[in-house]
């Protein structure tokens, strides 16, 4: 037998039952899921496993490679292959997670992004204003007032200020520090998106999880948060990351009534998928405009690189958030506002945008029926993205991984402990040219209790 790599573990000892890249990984997968290989470790070299389970260094490798694209392990050339876990980057821990690691893989459904194909085309409008492009100060609104205009005919909320920022999550990390402080308890959905949770912690304010049903927060979950005197809450009303639900107008209304009876709590209103979501905008600010902050994104639906969203509120928190900003990036660049305004008011694009809607919810139903009929349990919604309960996430992404098929592992999303093992799937690269049926059958082979998990399930 070949001697094992001096600091890595004898092949041995590691316990591998199914000498297949499979059960490679898994093996491997359930040892650093629970500390037996801790981060930095090294593991065995490829021939040295290889010969102590008698097969071919290629079928070790293939087990390498899929504990790769699951970013549980990193190859770093002769220095050998180690575990991954934890992180000295300066991205926070929860995004670096969701972010996962660059590796090759056959079908990424991780990244929680639109398909370009169903985006409007950009050429155009970008032609059209750089034709009639003037030259502007640092004195102008911050807002382009023709934009500003068309947005507001079409708003859901009766909010008396509007500005433009870059994107959803910059409109929320520039609202939670204009109505929070230090330590104060903010609400946000079990799950939620997990820059939220990681931009809590970085604000030093508490997150108290409420949880969710198919119309949205559950009232009685959201009366006991606001029972401890949040300063905010974070709720994303349609094509909610990572379940897909879309909050009801009666919800909406019902939450709007807690929240006008009870002190100061204001309420930021993310929806970052806007119209690429075929629910409509529902708010809270339609029965309580001086308590709600609503954000509108177009990143989804007409362009990630245009980098801009819109955000209402009560005028004093407005005008603040626009006065803070004037000391940093100043405002989000009219050239891109006038862009956008050109696409909005195109009935082209309109069209192209509602038939993006009605396609992303034809491939959440299809994956949700085709993983249902095999006994698997996923929430209803629509949209970019869809929940999938599995047995095991970390087993589940190494299997996945394993058929070349990569996902975003639920706990990240997790704002309280003992909410299952999930998986946030991204349905938008489903199109015609992917076989749902197959996706699904690994979806729920993944997701299904190994023999030792089944025995413990039904022993409980």
């Amino acid at each position: 037998m070949t001697s094992p790599t001096p600091n890595s573990p004898d092949p041995a000892e590691i316990g591998i039952d199914e000498p297949t890249p499979e059960g490679i990984a898994r093996a491997i997968g359930r040892r650093i899921a629970s500390g037996e290989l801790p981060t930095g470790s090294r593991l065995p070299t490829v021939r040295a496993m290889a010969a102590h389970l008698g097969v071919s260094p290629a079928t070790v490798s293939h087990g390498w490679q899929a504990l790769a694209r699951s970013g549980l392990v990193v190859t770093r050339g002769r220095s050998g292959t180690f575990v991954v876990g934890g992180t000295s980057s300066a991205i926070p821990a929860r995004t670096l997670d969701l972010a996962g690691r660059d590796t090759d893989t056959r079908l990424d459904l991780s990244r929680g992004a639109p398909d370009p194909a169903l985006l409007p085309e950009i050429a155009g409008p970008l032609a059209s204003v750089a034709r009639r492009a003037e030259a502007t100060n640092y004195h102008e609104h911050p807002v382009v007032p023709e934009l500003g205009a068309l947005l507001s005919a079409s708003w859901p909320t009766r909010s008396d200020a509007l500005t433009i920022v870059n994107g959803a999550l910059d409109a929320v990390s520039r609202a939670l520090p204009a109505v929070t402080g230090f330590g104060d308890r903010v609400i946000v959905e079990n799950p939620t998106f997990p820059q939220f949770l990681d931009l809590l912690d970085t604000l030093g304010l508490t997150p108290l999880p409420v949880a969710l049903d198919d119309e949205g927060p559950d009232p009685d979950s959201f009366a006991a948060a606001l029972s401890a005197s949040p300063a905010a809450a974070i709720i994303q009303p349609r094509a909610h990351n990572p379940t897909g639900r879309s909050m009801s107008a009666r919800r909406a209304r019902t939450l709007a009534h807690l929240i006008k009876d009870n002190g100061g709590c204001i309420v930021i209103e993310d929806d970052h998928t806007g119209s690429a979501a075929s629910a409509p905008d529902v708010s809270l600010g339609r029965w309580v405009p001086d308590r709600v902050l609503h954000v509108r994104s177009f990143s989804k639906s007409h362009g990630p690189d245009l980098r801009i969203a819109a955000m209402s509120g009560p005028s004093g928190v407005i005008n603040a958030i626009v006065a803070r900003r004037m000391l940093g990036s100043g405002w989000t660049p009219r050239i891109i506002q006038r862009v956008l305004y050109e696409l909005l008011s195109d009935s082209e694009v309109e069209n192209t945008i509602a038939r993006s809607a009605t396609e992303y919810r034809r491939r959440h139903t299809a994956l949700t029926r085709a993983l249902t009929a095999r006994g698997v349990t996923v929430t209803p919604g629509e949209g970019l993205n869809a929940w999938v309960a599995v047995a095991n996430e970390r087993r589940a992404l190494v299997d996945l991984a394993a058929a070349g098929i990569r996902v975003a592992p639920g706990s990240p999303f997790q704002a309280a402990p003992g909410s299952g093992d999930h998986l946030r799937v991204t349905v938008a690269p489903l199109d015609a040219s992917v076989d749902i049926d197959a996706v699904a059958n690994a979806l729920a082979v993944a997701a299904r209790p190994s023999r030792g998990e089944f025995f413990s399930l039904t022993n409980r």
